[in-house]
């Protein structure tokens, strides 16, 4: 996922604390990335995060099986959630954000504040 992002854009992750990060370190250091988790029940911290999974959870509710979905399905899902226009980003795509930040100049040591922890 990461390989075709630009360096400076990879900045950092925001993980769950399940135990599928549970070897998030190997990951931060073969990405060069830090990584942020939010304080147990505390869904608040990942407000975007949440959307997301809620807007996922759309085309894909819990107990899904994933065995009779093609990487044609899974991308048709990550395309429409993409393209479409959200709020909180003044109603601009997700996509159209992304690709504008990607034509700034970016410096490897801006990171964005955060009240959540931080793991380096």
């Amino acid at each position: 996922i990461y390989k075709d992002i630009p360096a400076p854009a990879r900045i950092d992750r925001t993980w769950d604390n399940g135990t599928e990060s549970s070897c998030h370190m190997l990951v931060d250091e073969a990405l060069g990335m830090l990584a942020y988790f939010a304080d147990p029940y505390s869904s608040y911290q990942r407000g975007s995060n949440e959307n997301r999974n809620g807007r996922i959870r759309r085309h894909l509710p819990k107990r899904t099986g994933f065995d009779d979905l093609t990487d044609a399905d899974l991308q048709a899902i990550v395309d429409e959630i993409n393209d479409t226009p959200m709020k909180v980003l003044g109603w601009e795509t997700p996509n159209e954000v992304w690709y504008r930040e990607l034509g700034k100049p970016m410096s490897k040591t801006s990171h964005p504040k955060t009240s959540v922890a931080l793991t380096n």
